[in-house]
C-alpha cells in the first residue's frame, strides 16, 4: 500500500532540494500527482501472481504456447527511472492452460514494482513454472532503460535482453524452438 502523504512530503522536499518552489503555480499540485502516479506504477509491490494464474482450462495440448510482444513499463530500482519494452513468454502446458491475458497480467504484475530487468525476467519464469505446474517455461525480456539513455552513458536506442529458461526449455533443442518461434533462428 502506497503512503500517498509520505510521497507528497518527499516530492515537496525533493523540489526544494533542487532549488524549486513547490508552491509555485506549475508545481503546486505535482506532489499529489506524483503520489497518484506512484500508486498506479508501483501497484505490483504487494501483489501475488497466484490469483492471476489460478483460472485454468483443461487442455491436451503438449506443444509450446508463446505470447509475444507483451508491452510493459517498469521502474529501475537504482535510479527510479523507467525502463520499458517487450516480454515474450512461452510455456509447455501440463494438463491445463491459462488464458493468454493471464500471461500479460503476470508480466505487468512484476513490472509494477521497483525492479531489475534480470530479476523481473526470473520472477515471471518462476511464477509461471510453479503456478501452472507446466513442463517448461522460457521468458525473454527486451527493454530500453532511461537510466542509460537520458543520463550516464547516454546511449539512446540501446536494448538490454534477458532470458530465463525452466524445465524442458533448459534443453538446447527447446531453446532453439523458442528462438525459431520468435523469428530469431
Amino acid at each position: 500500500m502506497i503512503d500517498k502523504i509520505k510521497v507528497e512530503e518527499a516530492v515537496k522536499m525533493l523540489l526544494e532540494a533542487i532549488g524549486e518552489d513547490p508552491s509555485r503555480e506549475g508545481l503546486a499540485e505535482t506532489p499529489a500527482r506524483i503520489a497518484r502516479m506512484y500508486e498506479e506504477i508501483f501497484a505490483g509491490i504487494d501483489e501475488s501472481p497466484k490469483p492471476i494464474l489460478a483460472k485454468r482450462f483443461t487442455c491436451d495440448n503438449s506443444g509450446i504456447v508463446l505470447e509475444k510482444d507483451i508491452t510493459f513499463y517498469s521502474m529501475c530500482e537504482h535510479h527510479l527511472l523507467p525502463f520499458y519494452g517487450k516480454a515474450h513468454v512461452a510455456y509447455i502446458p501440463g494438463k491445463e492452460v491459462v488464458g493468454l491475458s493471464k500471461l500479460a497480467r503476470t508480466v505487468e504484475l512484476f513490472a509494477k514494482r521497483p525492479q531489475l530487468q534480470e530479476r523481473m525476467t526470473a520472477q515471471i519464469a518462476d511464477a509461471i513454472m510453479s503456478e501452472l505446474d507446466c513442463a517448461g517455461v522460457m521468458v525473454m525480456v527486451e527493454a530500453e532503460h532511461m537510466c542509460m539513455t537520458m543520463r550516464g552513458v547516454k546511449k539512446p536506442g540501446s536494448t538490454t535482453v534477458t532470458c530465463q529458461a525452466r524445465g524442458e526449455f533448459e534443453r538446447e533443442d527447446m531453446k532453439a524452438a523458442f528462438y525459431r518461434m520468435m523469428g530469431r533462428d
